[in-house]
């Protein structure tokens, strides 16, 4: 039962982060007078559709992000040609519905063959109906059917290439921005259940021991309290105990901790880790922390929104510096982590689910093809220059980039898949 549910709590924890993005694209779309599509959280097969006004809403088996599919990003509806034999069938004197394929199987319709046809700027129709030229004005919102599927038209000032620059940038910021904005919410929340830590702590108290690590075989014990090692006073100072023990790398070192009313003499020797420099104990510390009020969350969301985007782009210059596919992790890495998280409950996930969100809404603005950094760029080089770059070019650019993080995608969940499999 608890395998269940922390699966069910990672998948959602994923699931929130993704559809916030899309919806903050979405919903500035919408705004802005954009047809969106398809709201569509994950990527490949369908598991699951609902169309609701004029947007498909659907569920992919891929869950690697998900995307809000607007009129004119895409090659707009099949193009119509002067000669073919369509369907129309009117509702009010306006064109409703387009039939392209099993015309002789539709009923109450006008059969004919076209002479012009424009369903972006004059919304209109001319067909030669049984001899007989006829001009049918079509509904801003007319379906186009073929294959069996329906399509609705998007007429020039629906579609997403319409709008002005400032509208589009919107758009696609839309969605990191509330990505940022999950993110300070979660990290507010959390200061105020958890609290925050005392800035100059007066003892390190003992949080976490890893199995197998010296502290656990010297038999310290979550709660204890440092009091001195090597004689000297550590206080509340974490830093310079970390310092100790790394630098006491297999050397026997003198510990005494306080458990409860008992203060008692530890013997600790600190070993190396691999990829790590100095020696190791295996604890981490339990800071003491105070109560944060509703109003006094907000500056603390906003200090850990700074601290954790520092960190975050101190994690890019290191991977930049010394590249290693090693150091990538993939969905499969990232759902293994947040499991264990999630095991250690609802505060620490929380917490989890503000940096991952934050990461998500940092990384997805870098000027990378295919990322809304990269189409943020394009569109400062068209407000700069007065006219857009060529959709062409511009369009291969994207589909080279996401063709180079599908691959590097690819590459991360298989090195995940290797470690799992060798522990």
């Amino acid at each position: 039962m608890e395998t269940l549910q922390i699966v069910i709590l990672t998948v959602l924890m994923f699931f929130v982060i993704v559809t916030v993005h899309e919806w903050g694209h979405y919903y500035f779309a919408k705004r802005a007078g954009i047809l969106v599509r398809e709201f569509a959280i994950g990527f490949g097969p369908k598991l699951f559709s609902y169309k609701y006004q004029e947007t498909t809403f659907t569920l992919r088996l891929l869950p690697f992000g998900g995307y809000a599919r607007m009129a004119g990003e895409d090659p707009e509806l099949i193009e119509i040609q002067p000669g073919q034999t369509i369907a129309v069938k009117t509702a009010d004197g306006q064109v409703k519905t387009i039939y392209l394929d099993q015309l002789d199987n539709r009923k109450n319709v006008i059969r004919g063959e076209v002479i012009s046809i424009d369903l972006e700027r004059r919304l209109m129709v001319e067909l030669d109906v049984d001899g007989e030229q006829q001009k049918f004005p079509v509904h801003p919102a007319a379906m186009l059917v073929a294959r069996n599927q329906e399509t609705q038209i998007a007429p020039k000032d629906r579609q997403f290439n319409s709008k002005t620059v400032g509208q589009r940038a919107l758009a696609i910021f839309a969605g990191p921005f509330m990505n940022f904005l999950l993110a300070f919410i979660l990290f507010a929340i959390y200061a105020m259940a958890a609290g925050t830590p005392v800035e100059n702590p007066t003892y390190v108290k003992i949080g976490t021991i890893s199995e197998g690590m010296p502290a656990a075989e010297a038999d310290l014990q979550k709660g204890d309290i440092v009091e001195t090692i090597n004689g000297e006073t550590i206080g509340g100072d974490y830093t310079k105990m970390i310092n100790l023990i790394a630098d006491s790398q297999d050397k026997p070192m003198e510990w005494t901790v306080r458990r409860g009313d008992e203060v008692f003499d530890l013997t600790i020797t600190p070993r190396a880790m691999e990829g790590q420099v100095g020696g190791k104990v295996g604890i981490t510390a339990e800071f003491p922390r105070e109560e944060v009020g509703f109003v006094e969350s907000f500056a603390v969301a906003g200090k850990n929104m700074v601290t954790t985007t520092q960190n975050i782009f101190e994690g890019f210059r290191q991977l930049i510096a010394k590249f290693s596919i090693d150091d990538l992790g993939g969905p499969v890495r990232t759902f293994e982590v947040t499991g264990q998280i999630a095991k250690q409950g609802i505060l620490q996930l929380t917490q989890w689910t503000a940096i991952l969100s934050l990461y998500l809404g940092i990384f997805n603005l870098l000027p990378i093809p295919a990322l809304d950094g990269s189409r943020l760029i394009f569109l400062g080089i068209e407000g700069l220059r007065g006219k857009p770059i060529d959709p062409a070019r511009e369009g291969m650019v994207h589909f080279i980039g996401f063709a180079m993080l599908f691959i590097l995608m690819i590459a991360v969940t298989y090195n995940d898949i290797l470690r799992l499999i060798k522990g």
